[in-house]
This record gives C-alpha cells, structure tokens and sequence, in this order.
C-alpha cells in the first residue's frame, strides 16, 4: 500500500510526528497507551508491510515482556502485596502494573520512531530546519539514517570477511571476538570517512552559507492546510485533556486516575484519533483511489 501521509507537505508530517512522539513518553494513562500502540503498529503495518509484522513479533512483543517483568523484580514499590521471593523482597501489583506501562511506553516510540524514518526522510528535514539550523540539521539528518545504512553497510562487510574465513561466525571464541573486533574497526573507519565526504560535499554546494536558495518541490496547499487545522484541533483537545488531568494516571503508593467522565472519553477519541491520522488519510485515499477506478 502507498502512504498517502508522507505526501502531505513536511511540517504536516513532522508536527504530527512531533507531537506523537512526545504524547507517546508523557502520557502514561493505559487508554490512551493502548490506543498510541495500536496506532503505531497499524501504522508500521501499513508502511513496511510483512517487514513491520515481523520486527514488531520478533523484537518489539518480546521487549514488551522482559521490560514488564524486570520491572517488578527489582521495583518493590506499592501498597498492594502479591506475594514475596525467596529473598524476602515483595512483589507488589503496582510495580506489576508500572512495569507493563513502561514496557508499553518504551516498545510504542520505537515503533513510532520505525514509522518517523520511514516518513520524514532527510531532505524534508532539511528543508524544514536547513535554513535555521543548517549545520544542525545536517547532523541530525544523518543520525536518523545511521541505523538502517550502517546495517546494510556491516552487512557487507561481513560478508566480505566471510569470504577469507573472518566472520564473527568463524573459528573458536577467540578467533569470533577478534574477527568481530576487526568488522567493528572496519565498520568505524567506513563511518568516519562516509562523515568526511558528506561534510566536504555539503560544504562544496554551499550548505548554509547566507543567502544561498535551494530548489524544493514542496508546496504548502489547501489540502495541507485542512490537516494541518485537524491535527491542531486534536492536539488541543488533547492538551486540554492534560490539563484538567485526564491523561495522567499515579502508580505509587497506590493506583489511581480520575473516574471515566463525557469529558475524559472525548479526550480519549480525540487522542486516538490523532494517533490514527494517517491510517484515516490512508483508508480514505483509497477508497477514492477504488472509486475512481470503477468509473473507468
């Protein structure tokens, strides 16, 4: 499926991201946690297809439950006792439940962060902070390509030792860590050098120097604007939601959040359908795609 998100104009997608992101490490109430992390692996579905389902199987539920198990074994905060180890420590179900929403927050940015990358590449942001940060934004637009191009790229070299019988695979356990040794130092150089060259090359176009115009192919239209009000209005509602403490939940000593109210479930819808944005655009999209179609 094509993303029709990542077509709006980069402040739509960066204010959207923005604002998720944050909402996603503040915000700790379970409602508006199961509807972030929905959000985000419907979204990573849509955007990396088979890919998504199995990072998020593999890596992201796996860290979901040794993050919420860890947690209570050492946080022995809590009023409520379930039972005790062996080494008299208790287990209390407020660490229990702690535990579970910071797993949650953790495993949602990291696939909210897959969905970032796969978005807002680095010319948008560029274009959006090039001008008032360019050395900045530079820097940062190359750390959010570090993951996947230096995977690829230590993928390569693996393979490349692997042929002379080098690999972190190969020989004893010593001969494995000193083979990974040297992947690594290959792998720092190619870094440094890769750093060099995108630095010179940057400097030789005239990046940032004053006055300098840059060719863009992005325009702020009226179907940009109408989002950018939707995502506005949300965003309000949801600060307001904040505010008035709809959105915050106490774990310790004991758990407690504000009674469910007409208010606090508008808060909630409001969120969650911040959080569903781009899956809304994206259904949408193509259900005009299918019509049109069948006019054909």
């Amino acid at each position: 499926m094509k993303d029709r998100f990542a077509s709006f104009h980069p402040l739509v997608n960066f204010v959207y991201f923005a604002s998720i992101l944050v909402f996603s490490m503040v915000f700790m109430h379970p409602v508006l946690q199961a509807a972030s992390l929905t959000s985000a692996v419907v979204y990573s579905i849509m955007l990396n297809g088979k890919k998504a389902v199995k990072f998020n199987l593999l890596y992201m539920l796996p860290l979901l439950l040794v993050a919420a198990v860890l947690n209570p074994v050492f946080n022995h905060a809590g009023v409520t006792i379930l039972f005790y180890l062996k080494n008299g420590n208790p287990i209390t179900l407020e660490s229990i439940l702690y535990g579970i929403s910071a797993a949650c927050m953790y495993v949602t940015v990291i696939v909210w962060f897959s969905c970032y990358n796969a978005v807002m590449t680095s010319d948008k942001f560029i274009y959006l902070f090039g001008k008032i940060m360019p050395a900045l934004s530079l820097i940062f637009s190359m750390v959010l390509r570090f993951v996947p191009r230096y995977l690829a790229q230590i993928k390569v070299i693996s393979n490349a030792q692997k042929c002379i019988g080098r690999d972190v695979t190969q020989g004893n356990l010593l001969a494995r860590a000193r083979n990974g040794m040297t992947i690594l130092s290959i792998m720092t150089t190619w870094a440094l050098e890769n750093a060099i060259e995108t630095a010179d090359s940057m400097k030789s176009r005239g990046y940032g120097l004053p006055g300098r115009t840059s060719f863009s192919l992005f325009r702020f239209d009226a179907r940009d604007q109408s989002v950018m009000l939707v995502l506005i209005g949300l965003i309000a509602l949801v600060l307001f939601g904040a505010l008035m403490g709809e959105n915050t939940i106490r774990f310790f000593p004991s758990v407690k959040w504000l009674a469910v109210t007409p208010r606090s479930i508008a808060v909630y819808i409001a969120y969650f359908g911040l959080c569903m944005v781009p899956v809304i655009i994206n259904v949408v999209e193509d259900m005009k795609w299918k019509r049109i179609e069948s006019r054909i």
